[in-house]
């Protein structure tokens, strides 16, 4: 990407056309496109603004502190000017923003890393500032005369949102901060932070402090090391085993034990490391795909007891050895959700049919849309083997037939376009 920074503006050369692909992967640029797509009070100008960023009609990027704008190129080749404009942060906003950046360890590291920091925009906007914008914050303004968002407002924020996916610095410009300002800045408070937090140094040691204490305490033990990798569990096998346990199966989830009380240990031990919540409590079904995963994950378990125990995995979740191997594969592409989306067939209904179908329009241009028979939540490519299913998130998966059985072919995206291009076959390269 070509850029030319100065102190409060900087310019992107003209993206390439999207074609195939999603316009924002990370969760910040899918936050900026929800305030876009949530807030637009015409839902074909937002399409129309997709379909000409998709085809790469929007010009060269100018962003500077409140305001975005490009030229954008119509179809009939008419260009017009369009802004985009978000309000600023007050000084004193920066101020408490700047404060809660160095609190926390990793948020400059992050930013550093072009990375937005969830956990900075969670403690923002408790202290009641908006980093992100939320619904109607993106103002439009385009010399074609619309009051609202047009398709030129709408193809440049479809854009921006790319650029905020490559740099999150490019939201905190919009804010009103540049990027070499706001990195002095915080390095100056960090430093003002560490020195605060050294304690005085005194002459001398309180001699009633020191006879109390005396050489009764020993220092504390170092930090431990991580092993390099989980211990490797060992049952005694000359001892007959319980009625009812089978060895390679308790083997088994002791191997899963180690490799997670390893990962916490990892997590404990890393700088910054914080509490992280409770994940949701499994089914039984959920949890016996989670254990077949650690079963193959583990070297040299798929042996004759290993498949042992993947076949009581499948009978006690009341699955085929092919239904839990594809529910297996299901979990790797993104845990529970996912194997919702593989097991439950689910009638599409009322607002979120009408998103559904309005998200399958705007997602190719009229010549390279495949044609999609719909049966629930399900729309399959007419001619090739393909598939999208949709889930209750809102999010589209990819599906292909392999042996005749629909299998998940990768991870979700909020654009059936990019999920869809997953579930190609290598070489393949139009579905029609």
């Amino acid at each position: 990407m070509n850029r030319h920074d100065s102190v409060e503006e900087r310019t992107f050369a003209a993206l390439p056309p999207a074609r195939g692909r999603g316009f924002a992967e990370t969760w910040w640029g899918r936050a900026w496109l929800a305030a876009l797509e949530d807030g637009a009070l015409d839902g074909e100008q937002v399409r129309t603004g997709r379909r000409l960023a998709r085809a790469g009609a929007v010009g060269s990027v100018s962003v500077r502190p409140g305001r975005v704008t490009a030229v954008v190129q119509d179809r009939d080749h008419t260009q017009h000017r369009a802004d985009v404009l978000l309000d600023r942060l007050s000084d004193d906003q920066w101020d408490r923003l700047l404060d809660l950046a160095v609190e926390r360890a990793g948020h400059v590291a992050a930013l550093l890393d072009r990375e937005m920091p969830p956990h900075l925009v969670e403690d923002a906007e408790s202290a009641g500032i908006d980093l992100l914008p939320g619904l109607g914050d993106l103002e439009a303004q385009c010399d074609c005369g619309a009051w609202d968002h047009c398709g030129h407002t709408a193809a440049v924020c479809y854009q921006v949102a790319r650029l905020l996916d490559q740099d999150p610095f490019v939201l905190l410009l919009l804010r009103g901060r540049a990027e070499q300002s706001l990195l002095d800045d915080l390095q100056a408070r960090g430093s003002a932070a560490r020195a605060e937090a050294e304690p005085l140094r005194t002459e001398g040691v309180d001699a009633a402090e020191a006879y109390a204490a005396g050489s009764i305490l020993p220092p504390l033990p170092a930090v431990p090391e991580l092993p390099p990798e989980p211990g490797a569990p060992s049952l005694d096998t000359d001892a007959t085993p319980p009625a009812g346990v089978e060895p390679a199966a308790l083997e088994i989830l002791a191997a899963r034990t180690a490799a997670a009380a390893h990962l916490l240990l990892a997590e404990a031990l890393s700088e910054g490391a914080e509490r992280r919540a409770p994940a949701a409590r499994l089914t039984v079904g959920q949890d016996a795909v989670r254990l077949a995963e650690g079963v193959l994950d583990v070297p040299g378990a798929v042996d004759r007891p290993g498949e042992a125990v993947l076949g009581r995995l499948a009978t006690g979740s009341g699955r085929s050895r092919a239904e839990l191997a594809a529910a297996v594969r299901a979990w790797r592409h993104g845990g529970a959700a996912a194997l919702s989306v593989l097991e439950e067939e689910w009638a599409v209904e009322g607002e979120a049919l009408a998103r559904a179908r309005a998200a399958l329009d705007s997602a190719w241009e009229e010549d390279e849309r495949p044609v999609l028979r719909a049966r629930g939540n399900r729309w399959t490519v007419v001619g090739a083997a393909c598939q999208l299913r949709l889930g209750r998130d809102g999010r589209w998966w990819p599906y292909r037939k392999e042996g005749g059985r629909w299998m998940p072919a990768g991870d979700a995206a909020h654009d059936p376009a990019t999920a869809l291009a997953g579930a190609r076959p290598d070489g393949e390269e139009a579905l029609s």
